[in-house]
């Protein structure tokens, strides 16, 4: 059974996560839809990004995934589709693809003129997602492409006596996701969030009192700080973007 994940910023409170899938039903019966999220705040490329790199290469080969969280929609941006390790891809052109390893390859897909200028979604992306999980190539879908937009997540930086990194992603919890490695934490470090000292790493919440912050290498492999019971987003008063580091005493 092929397999099609779906990662948007569409939510679910209106009908167009139904017509994405009404495409994909019909154009590829008997496909298996998984829906990663819905959730990624609108527009939000880089939250896109964290969340299909920590989630596409879970699946199986051949999955295809759909991935469409685009400000830029109707513009003069591409519509990409990609592959890698045996997974397909289609996406907006915008950077969301740019967790792919060099070695991906990349086509351009058709926008017709019978395409919705503000849904792309249902009219390019899903019909070529359906294409795909269905047996075409990827080049039968459109041109190859060797310049697709790259912009990738940070990285942290080492310094002397520590790492400095910064949150990427807030989950629904409040917790603040980091481009830390767990493994490039110095031994004993302590761990600041902002202007907030969270101490040294923890292994899990209930290492702390409620109400405390804790700092803990999360199930994605990197350093993550949360509010137990809490929401440290909300506490901390920080999100994306804010400095995170960790040093020795």
């Amino acid at each position: 059974m092929s397999i099609i994940t779906l990662l948007t910023d569409y939510g679910t409170a209106d009908s167009y996560v139904a017509e994405v899938k009404a495409v994909l039903l019909a154009a590829a019966p008997g496909v298996l839809l998984v829906d990663v999220t819905h959730e990624v705040p609108p527009g939000a490329v880089r939250a896109g990004q964290y969340l299909l790199a920590r989630s596409w290469h879970r699946f199986p080969g051949g999955t295809v995934h759909l991935v469409v969280v685009d400000p830029g929609v109707g513009s003069e941006r591409r519509a990409l589709a990609a592959e890698c390790d045996g997974h397909r891809f289609v996406a907006p052109d915008n950077g969301l693809l740019s967790v792919l390893p060099a070695g991906a390859r990349f086509v351009a897909l058709a926008v017709g003129p019978q395409v919705a200028a503000t849904f792309h979604g249902r009219d390019v992306f899903a019909p070529a997602a359906a294409r795909l999980a269905t047996g075409w190539s990827l080049a039968a879908l459109g041109p190859a492409v060797t310049d697709a937009y790259r912009s990738p997540l940070p990285t942290p930086s080492q310094q002397r006596g520590g790492v400095e990194g910064e949150v990427i992603y807030v989950d629904r919890f409040g917790n603040l996701i980091t481009n830390i490695p767990g493994d490039l934490i110095p031994r004993r470090a302590t761990v600041l969030a902002g202007t907030t000292d969270v101490g040294v790493l923890r292994r899990t919440f209930a290492d702390v009192a409620s109400g405390e912050p804790v700092a803990y290498v999360g199930s994605g492999g990197t350093v993550e700080i949360a509010l137990r019971d809490g929401s440290a987003a909300r506490g901390l008063g920080i999100g994306a973007g804010a400095s995170v580091r960790a040093a020795a005493p």
